[in-house]
């Protein structure tokens, strides 16, 4: 059974409260720090800015970053495919062929 526990992290000088199982504590901080990272860039000099237009705009970012990471990784996974059934067929040719 897991039990989460408490952590406050900081966004955009703001305090926030999450519950999170201990062994994914550090990757909860991790994510804070970058979501405050990509919120002040969002906000800029801009200290007027809405902070839920901020919000949105950097999730927008984080989530355009992500997608690009998934087609990148989607694109790999089809050359690797594609690679090792070139392998493959290489193989049988080789344990076809008399000796």
């Amino acid at each position: 059974m897991s039990v989460n526990e408490p952590v406050s992290v900081h966004i955009l000088d703001r305090e926030y409260t999450v519950g999170v199982e201990a062994s994914e504590r550090s990757s909860l901080m991790a994510a804070a720090k970058l979501l405050d990272s990509k919120m002040r860039e969002v906000r800029g000099s801009n200290r007027m800015a809405a902070v839920d237009r901020v919000a949105v705009l950097a999730a927008l970012n984080l989530a355009h970053e992500l997608q690009q990471l998934r087609d990148e990784q989607h694109a790999r996974d089809r050359e690797l495919t594609r690679t090792l059934g070139d392998l493959h067929h290489k193989l049988d040719a080789l344990l076809d062929t008399p000796r």
